[in-house]
């Protein structure tokens, strides 16, 4: 109900609230607590709030006081949601860095860390009171007029009654109406978040005595289902002590009408009560393993460190048994009653990792992902507000959750890109989060990877960070042997079988007949990557972006990676009318398809983003590999990261040059860690492993590192090159993505700025340039790149003074229609 507050008395004290809104607004609003919920008032809970003229929000209490804002009125808070706080103060600290480290505003920090059940939705909703008696000639003209459109509509909101009327201002209006009892007005804030329920049958306990229940029989003799049913419900007591309806109607075989007319006897009860969304199954707990030699001495090393240092990197290589190192930590935290947050970057390895880690802690362990529903999310968040999972795993959304009492925070495969959040703001790194949340709990942090990223290499080098080496794969098995084969070789030779040279060809046939598995990575989604006329040349490009179009056989269609645009597939060259059109390059589902060619009775499978995209997706893949019931497995970046199958002993890299040749200062530095951590998942248990690499350059010094496993020689050349050329990690990056949807005026304001810039910034200054892909859903782009040296200059003052220069570039009018998109450390 909408609540008109009146004046009251001056004689108390009026109490203001600084909220955090979930726009992208620069500041925190205040607003004025009415007297009758003062007391309610918290800092951390939610609050229902009018903002503009006729929107409404739930909005996060930040600050309390008794100071009123100085520029403008203060209104109302409409209510208060939460009995409790459900933002604590260290999460209110975190959002704060965030949004100072980041450049972006605290309400799109609210925005990406709150789960969207916990954001309310809202319309004021009007409807006409059909029981209420009054005089029609009483009303005023427009008053009249809401009364007449109430008739014709049965429900309006206001925004409806504002368009009507010709007026913004409705709600003296509605409050006379309201008043005359009218019209019922409902602010329809409802919580996207309900408890889950679920109905449990009990007996009537009339029947619990012998001469009743003798009763109940003889009268059910006549209705045999109903007897039926009520057998099953006896036999279901014997092994459970709750019984649900959808259990008791299985076991039965009955029908719910059959049940309903039980319960409608009244011989059984049903009761609706809360359980969990969650997977509850009872793992039996198992806590019992040896570490081996050089994971004993890792653990003592990464304890002796911890002792001297917040920030551990545990440099181990791919099989080396880190995730036992991981669960003795966590069993040391869960000993002294301190929470554990375990980062992963992909929800394919948390599937696969969740696993194990039930295996140890049984019900413990908490999942928090973007695959949940919004109501399971909330939950998780609940749970971990109160206390009840003490170690949570997730990706990189779990660092916004509530945790009270922090001891560990575990960054496993600590190097991957997904852990960086792109779009939209706050474009955090979930990494660096992560160690800023430790430092606010006073907690330790564990970086964990065979290849790490060399920010956190160097940062060990420098001995910010512990560092500590586990060497050996786990159980004595051997590294794979790692073989280059040339491309361009075998296409001399003729040797090629569609993309596969004859050497990986014999591997997977080889693998095959052995009944052991093969994985094949090729690091493009789609079908064909570029359809050309051969006669004029044209390719099929985006309407909204400069990129081409790529084909995906499974939906037959021309599809846009970047803004999701399709089109049907070309018969004909829509330029010259030539049907001489050819598919050049390849993706995962071509791969897939040509297997299936050339081994007929291979069962195949694909892991991309296109093959998983339903919740469960991830989980039925992993177990239908994991079982035997796939032979090959065709994966983009996915097959990559932490995934660990006992059967895989044959790993296929189809293009090596692909990655190599990307136009990024962290191009050789990723294939490094990706063509790594691929060969990684070969022999991984008592056989050893086969990797094939496919390139043309056979030679390039990244391959040639790989096969040795030489990460430091990668890190010593690489970081030279960033060293003479201002790279990360001796230089901090801020991109600025200037945006426009015409291409000469963003070319004229993108130049402009860029002027602004280096008159305050100098040298540091690169650009603007059009980058890789230069228009993106109709919005043509210009990047301008801030490089700042670490040493001798204040990060902080130069990005204050970047928020002053964007702000007052914001403001002029000469500017409008310009969008400029800040990334901090952008990679």
């Amino acid at each position: 109900m909408l609540e008109f507050y009146e004046a009251q008395d001056n004689t108390r004290k009026t109490i203001f609230v600084e909220v955090i809104l979930p726009l992208a607004i620069t500041k925190t609003y205040t607003y004025r607590v009415p007297f009758d919920i003062d007391k309610q008032v918290e800092i951390g809970k939610r609050v229902v709030v009018q903002f503009g003229k006729s929107k409404i929000y739930t909005a996060i209490i930040y600050k309390i006081s008794e100071t009123p804002p100085a520029l403008y009125e203060a209104k109302y808070i409409i209510d208060v949601l939460d009995e409790e706080p459900i933002v604590n103060h260290f999460q209110l600290s975190l959002w704060k860095w965030i949004s100072e480290y980041y450049l972006c505003h605290l309400g799109e920090v609210m925005q990406a860390a709150l789960p969207a059940a916990l954001k309310l939705a809202s319309e004021t909703r009007i409807t006409l009171n059909h029981s209420a008696e009054f005089d029609k000639n009483s009303l005023s003209d427009k008053e009249f007029l809401i009364l007449d459109a109430l008739e014709l509509h049965s429900e309006l909101i206001v925004s409806d009654i504002s368009k009507l009327l010709g007026q913004k201002t409705v709600f003296p209006l509605l409050r006379s109406l309201f008043e005359k009892n009218i019209i019922i007005i409902s602010e329809e804030i409802s919580e996207k978040f309900k408890p889950r329920k679920k109905a449990f049958i009990t007996l009537n306990p009339f029947y619990n005595h012998p001469a009743n229940r003798k009763a109940l029989f003889e009268v059910l003799e006549r209705a045999p289902k109903q007897l039926e049913l009520l057998l099953a419900y006896y036999k279901l007591e014997k092994h459970q002590p709750e019984i649900s309806k959808a259990d008791l109607i299985e076991t039965s075989g009955s029908s719910a009408a059959v049940l309903k007319s039980l319960l409608e006897k009244e011989i059984f009860v049903q009761e609706d009560k809360v359980v969990s969304r969650l997977s509850s199954d009872e793992i039996e707990t198992f806590l019992k393993f040896a570490l081996s030699d050089a994971q004993a001495k890792a653990l003592m090393q990464v304890q002796q460190e911890f002792s001297d240092k917040d920030v551990v990197l545990l440099y181990g290589e791919t099989s080396s048994g880190k995730t036992q190192i991981y669960i003795r930590l966590i069993e040391q935290m869960l000993a002294q009653e301190k929470q554990t947050l375990y980062l992963l970057p992909e929800i394919a390895l948390t599937t696969q990792v969740i696993e194990r880690l039930r295996e140890y802690f049984g019900n413990q362990v908490g999942i928090y992902h973007s695959k949940f529903n919004d109501a399971e999310r909330a939950e998780v968040w609940q749970k971990v507000l109160k206390g009840e999972y003490k170690m949570v795993l997730g990706a990189r959304s779990s660092i916004f959750l509530p945790f009270q009492n922090l001891g560990l925070i575990i960054v496993d495969e600590e190097h991957e890109s997904s852990y960086k959040q792109y779009d939209p703001a706050p474009r955090y790194h979930a990494r660096d989060t992560a160690i800023y949340l430790a430092h606010l709990h006073k907690a330790k942090i564990m970086l964990g990877s065979a290849t790490p990223s060399l920010e956190s290499f160097y940062n060990s080098k420098i001995k910010k960070y512990g560092f500590v080496t586990l060497k050996g794969r786990f159980g004595g098995v051997q590294s794979p042997l790692i073989e280059v084969v040339s491309i361009a070789e075998e296409t001399k030779r003729k040797t090629m079988q569609s993309h596969f040279t004859s050497v990986l060809m014999n591997e997977i046939t080889g693998a095959l007949a052995r009944k052991e598995q093969v994985i094949l990575f090729q690091n493009r989604r789609g079908y064909t990557p570029v359809l050309l006329c051969t006669t004029c040349g044209y390719t099929p490009k985006c309407i909204n972006c400069d990129v081409s179009l790529t084909f995906h056989k499974s939906s037959a269609k021309l599809h846009c990676h970047y803004c999701g645009y399709k089109q049907e597939v070309l018969n004909a060259c829509p330029a010259c009318g030539s049907t001489k059109i050819e598919q050049k390059g390849f993706g995962t589902e071509k791969i897939e398809d040509e297997l299936q060619l050339l081994f007929e009775n291979a069962r195949i499978a694909r892991m991309d983003l296109d093959s998983t995209r339903s919740r469960n997706s991830f989980q039925l893949l992993l177990n239908d590999f994991e079982e035997g019931r796939i032979d090959i497995l065709v994966g983009t970046q996915m097959v990559a990261k932490g995934l660990d199958f006992g059967n895989v002993t044959t790993i296929g890299i189809i293009s090596a040059d692909s990655m190599l040749n990307y136009p990024d200062f962290r191009a050789f530095e990723r294939s490094f860690q990706m063509l790594s951590q691929v060969s990684g998942r070969a022999g991984r248990r008592a056989k050893q492993g086969k990797v094939i690499i496919q390139a043309y350059d056979t030679s390039h010094r990244v391959i040639s590192q790989v096969v040795r496993n030489d990460y430091e020689e990668m890190f010593d050349t690489e970081i030279l090159e960033r060293r003479n050329f201002h790279y990360p990690p001796l230089y901090r990056l801020i991109q600025l993505n200037v945006k426009h949807k015409e291409l000469p005026k963003l070319v004229t304001i993108a130049a402009s700025l860029a002027g602004i810039l280096r008159s305050q910034f100098a040298d540091r200054i690169l650009g603007p340039e059009a980058p890789l892909i230069s228009r993106i859903r109709n919005y043509y782009i210009q990047t301008i790149l801030i490089k700042v040296e670490k040493e001798g200059v204040s990060v902080q003052k130069i990005k204050d003074a970047l928020r002053d220069i964007l702000t007052a570039f914001d403001a002029d009018p000469a500017n409008k229609g310009v969008y400029i998109q800040t990334d901090v450390d952008p990679y």
